[in-house]
């Protein structure tokens, strides 16, 4: 069976009159960070990620994206993926033999710090913590469900980390893995090409980010707050950090009493 892979980035094929069994895979970049994506849907990426920054550093060989396609590892001759819920249901579940296969696949080669995870509601919550932890991993596998599912035990044997992008439910996992690589990406260092920007944002220390302005100095009647055209930086951050916490306050009190409770872990 021809791999099914797709790889995007500096060093992927172009079109090419070659015949296909001629076409090499697209080597890895030693030491970059690499996200697999396991899917019924390899069109759906690079998606936006091949846009702005995160395009432009996914050209740059600052990271890497690799498509796996699961359809051929199906099953008999129309390449079954699927099958009907045990104990009878609605809908459809991801085989454990095709997944199994597939994931075995994907993970050849895959060294160090290496998580796999899958995209389900029922899934830990996305949040800037797990973003910086998995942007100081090697790389990540992520599969992609679709229908129901998966089979429950694809999840048990290898280990795998269930990750949700929030209490609802998708079609599928290839917008919850976009997001979550997206996010990560940005984090990588040479991606955003301004640290600073990073370590300011919202959820980084904790709390929201402060409002942000920029020309011209006055809109519709409304101008950009004084202190931030005073030229006076300690002034500016304080009025930033006041701001934080007035929003996370009100927009947020779950990180508010998390900040607070870190602030004074004796309460």
């Amino acid at each position: 069976m021809s791999k099914p892979i797709k790889s995007h980035g500096r060093l992927s094929i172009g079109a090419s009159l070659k015949p296909r069994e001629l076409m090499s895979d697209t080597p890895d970049l030693a030491g970059v960070w690499k996200a697999k994506i396991l899917t019924l849907f390899p069109g759906a990426f690079p998606g936006v990620l091949g846009e702005s920054l995160t395009g432009k550093a996914l050209q740059q060989g600052l990271w890497q994206l690799e498509t796996i396609d699961l359809r051929p590892f199906g099953i008999g001759k129309h390449k079954n993926v699927d099958d009907t819920p045990a104990g009878g249901g609605a809908g459809m579940v991801l085989r454990a033999d095709v997944l199994g296969e597939a994931i075995d696949h994907a993970m050849q080669g895959t060294r160090g710090n290496w998580p796999l995870i899958y995209l389900s509601p029922r899934g830990r919550r996305m949040d800037q913590q797990m973003m910086q932890n998995l942007a100081r991993c090697d790389g990540m596998t992520l599969l992609c469900g679709r229908f129901e599912g998966v089979d429950e035990r694809v999840l048990e044997h290898y280990g795998i980390m269930e990750v949700s992008l929030g209490d609802f439910v998708m079609t599928g996992g290839e917008l919850a893995a976009q997001a979550l690589i997206d996010a990560t990406v940005r984090l990588i260092p040479g991606v955003l090409g301004n640290q600073a920007s990073t370590e300011e944002e919202s959820f980084s220390s904790g709390l929201l980010e402060h409002p942000q302005y920029t020309r011209p100095a006055e809109w519709n009647g409304r101008a950009i707050p004084e202190v931030l055209m005073s030229g006076h930086h300690g002034k500016i951050a304080q009025w930033r950090r006041e701001m934080s916490e007035q929003i996370t306050r009100e927009r947020r009190p779950d990180l508010w009493d998390a900040y607070t409770r870190k602030a004074d872990p004796k309460d």
